[in-house]
């Protein structure tokens, strides 16, 4: 009779279950039109993410298992939870072409953590092609938190941005503009990528001074960064060949 094992891999795999739940949290929270919270529930979605990869480093559990529980949970965090929360906040108006609209983001969300799963090799990347699908849940809900008003929802000019920023985000999570990863904090870390370093703890500090306020522009300026940089090689590739 085989007993029961506790192994490595539990301990990831818990804050990746985490991650799910408050995904599945936000979209209830939505549904009764608590959209602050629905979106708080999103950020508290992302810290689970990253520390089920931290652990699994740490533990040195990464396994095929977790690759793909970890993307079943981002589709529902950083996909269906955001589109539902800017759906009902907003989009609702607009019926039909509101859900369509909507949508996007975890459609998108979805072809994005297709093609990351079988372009994988190694659980250990280096970088991202196309925007990962938590920094766009992550920008949706860092919107609703500075701009939601609960007693008059959007003010202008703020609402105009809305479908805009949808289209964007879905549009750069299936693009081929290379993003990223969050810096690991080791010493050959901070050698190898300085400036990614210097970026994290800048942002941290701009976070605590702010409190948590200039969450959304962060991740716009991280958007726009790879933006430009994609531009900037696109250019130097031509001029050298």
């Amino acid at each position: 009779m085989n007993r029961f094992r506790i192994t490595r891999s539990v301990i990831p795999n818990l804050f990746t279950a985490l991650n799910m739940f408050c995904g599945f949290l936000s979209i209830i929270s939505a549904s009764q039109g608590k959209f602050i919270s629905a979106a708080w529930y999103i950020i508290a979605a992302a810290v689970f993410d990253m520390l089920d990869g931290a652990l699994a480093r740490l533990t040195n559990s990464s396994s095929e298992l977790g690759v793909e529980l970890d993307s079943l949970s981002d589709i529902v965090s950083f996909g269906a939870a955001p589109a539902f929360l800017i759906y009902s906040s907003y989009l609702i108006q607009y019926e039909v072409w509101g859900i369509i609209i909507s949508s996007l983001l975890m459609i998108a969300g979805g072809f994005r953590l297709a093609r990351f799963n079988v372009q994988l090799i190694g659980f250990d990347k280096k970088y991202f092609i196309g925007l990962p699908i938590p920094s766009s849940g992550i920008t949706v809900a860092a919107f609703v938190i500075a701009y939601y008003h609960n007693n008059s929802g959007y003010s202008a000019p703020f609402s105009y941005f809305i479908i805009p920023l949808v289209i964007i985000l879905s549009f750069m999570m299936v693009s081929r503009i290379r993003y990223d990863t969050i810096p690991k904090f080791s010493l050959r870390s901070i050698k190898e990528k300085p400036f990614d370093h210097i970026f994290a703890a800048a942002g941290i500090i701009i976070l605590i001074v702010t409190k948590g306020k200039a969450l959304f522009f962060i991740f716009v300026f991280i958007i726009v960064f790879g933006i430009f940089r994609h531009i900037f090689q696109h250019i130097s590739k031509k001029n050298k060949s």
